[in-house]
Formats: structure tokens, C-alpha cells, sequence
């Protein structure tokens, strides 16, 4: 299933531009011996039109990580970029109106509201974000993820992967600068997990959108055009696009007894 290339609007950086910057961020929770140290230290820059995978072991960082990188927490130091703008100073409002306008979010559990239906659900961000909503739209981007003949429908009428294709349309309606998939094929079997996989890939490839996706899986992995490792905070080692089977080497060495960042890393290498 292909998506068919859409025009997107201007925005603040050129296309080929950083879409994501994350400079010395740190997130710390609580203080004294009892802290917590999240994230220690993050630099990195996503460009636009990329596909990144953020994995790691359990208690890793990758969700502190998403949720820095998107606005939905802030960090404890640092500085955070999206779309050339930086975010650490915007009041809540103002953060509020930039992810319901600039940015598309798809989660493991759907989050559809069953009352509406699925134009209603894809439409809901351009509600929120007092934008007009355009039907058009809403029927280009479901058309995208080959639900064009299902808008009338409520999500319990559909499939577990059908009601994950609506939060994509969903997450591309408003042509958002970044995406960020939070195990979004957790909840699908194999099959309907890479149909989403492959329409995420799309709407990179076609779209020139910007994919951040956390998962635990090698295979969902392995479309993206980077595998970003997290241990302990750290960013333990990168792999450009590769297979399930070296992906989950990378895995192995990060979560092996006594493994750290520093040791893991040069033990991939080797």
C-alpha cells in the first residue's frame, strides 16, 4: 500500500533541514541520593524526511526520551528543537498549540474516541488547534492509509490494525513537522503490524514526513533509516538501516550482565 505524495505547507526551517535538535538534555526525577537520572546528556539531530527507531532496554530512557523530544515533558537542562523552534521557553499554552498544530502522534492503544467517527477522529487535531476542519483532507489522508471508503464508520466497527491506520491518518492530517510512534504495532499481530510499518516507512519516503518511533521490536526497527540505542540514559550506539538480526545483536549487547553504554558499545563494534 503506497501513499500518494501530498504538497506540504511552509515552515520555519527549509525541507532537508533539522526537523528534531536535542542538545545536552538531561531530565532528572526527584533529588539527593533517591534521583533519578533519565536521560543524561542527549545530543542529537533528527533531519526532516527521516526515519528514526529508538530502542533500548527496559528503563533505558526511550519513553523520558519521546516524551522530552516531543514536548510533553520538559527537560531538566537542555535544549530542545523542533522545526527550528526552540520549545524550553513556550508557556504551556503556547507548547499546547504547537503539538496539535506541528506535530502528529500515533500510540500502541489507538486513542480513537468511540463516540466519533473515523473522519471525526482524523479531523479531532485540526479541532483542537481551532483550524476549520477540512474534509478534504481528512479524506486524502484515510484515502493515504487505504481507509477512504471507511469515514462514516465508528472505530468499533473496524480491526485492531484498521483503527491504528485512522490514528496515522490522524497524526499526518495537519502535515506535521515530526511524527512520534510510541510502540505503535505493540497491540497488532505480525501481519497488520507490518501493513502500519510500511505506511510509517511511506509516509517518509513519499511525504517527506519525519518519523520518531520507540520500539521494543528489531523487526519494526528495521524499517527505519536509523536505529538510535539508549542505555542508562545515554545514547549507547547508533546502526544505520539494517536487518532484525543485527538490530537485535545491538539489543543483546546492551541488556548482556554487566553490560554499560561505554562497554556495549565497543563490544557491537568489535
Amino acid at each position: 500500500m503506497a501513499l500518494r505524495r501530498a504538497k506540504r505547507p511552509e515552515h520555519p526551517t527549509p525541507p532537508g533541514g533539522a526537523a528534531v535538535e536535542l542538545t545536552g538534555v538531561r531530565r532528572q526525577y526527584g533529588r539527593g541520593a533517591g534521583a533519578v537520572h533519565a536521560l543524561r546528556g542527549i545530543d542529537l539531530t533528527l533531519p526532516r524526511g527521516s526515519f528514526t527507531a529508538v530502542m533500548g532496554p527496559s528503563g533505558s530512557g526511550k519513553s523520558t526520551f519521546l516524551q522530552c523530544a516531543a514536548g510533553l515533558d520538559r527537560p531538566t537542562a537542555g535544549s530542545v528543537r523542533l522545526g527550528g523552534t526552540e520549545i524550553g521557553g513556550m508557556s504551556e499554552n503556547r507548547l499546547t498549540e504547537l503539538r496539535r498544530s506541528r506535530l502528529g502522534f500515533v500510540f500502541q492503544a489507538f486513542n480513537l474516541l468511540p463516540s466519533l467517527t473515523v473522519e471525526q477522529n482524523v479531523l479531532l487535531p485540526m479541532r483542537l488547534a481551532g483550524q476549520r476542519p477540512d474534509r478534504r483532507r481528512a479524506a486524502e489522508v484515510l484515502t493515504q492509509v487505504g481507509l477512504g471508503d471507511k469515514g462514516a464508520r465508528r472505530p468499533s466497527e473496524l480491526s485492531g490494525g484498521q483503527q491504528q491506520r485512522v490514528a496515522l491518518a490522524r497524526a499526518l492530517v495537519t502535515r506535521p513537522d515530526v511524527v512520534f510512534a510510541d510502540e505503535p504495532t505493540g497491540a497488532l499481530d505480525t501481519t497488520t503490524a507490518a501493513e502500519v510499518l510500511t505506511l510509517l516507512r511511506g509516509a517518509v519516503d513519499s511525504l517527506n514526513a519525519t518519523v520518531v518511533m520507540v520500539t521494543h521490536d528489531p523487526v519494526a526497527a528495521g524499517y527505519a533509516d536509523r536505529v538510535l540505542f539508549l542505555a542508562d540514559g545515554a545514547i549507547a550506539d547508533t546502526l544505520p538501516r539494517s536487518s532484525p538480526a543485527r538490530i537485535a545483536d545491538r539489543m543483546r549487547a546492551l541488556t548482556a550482565p554487566g553490560a554499560t553504554p561505554a562497554t556495549a558499545y565497543a563490544g557491537a563494534a568489535a
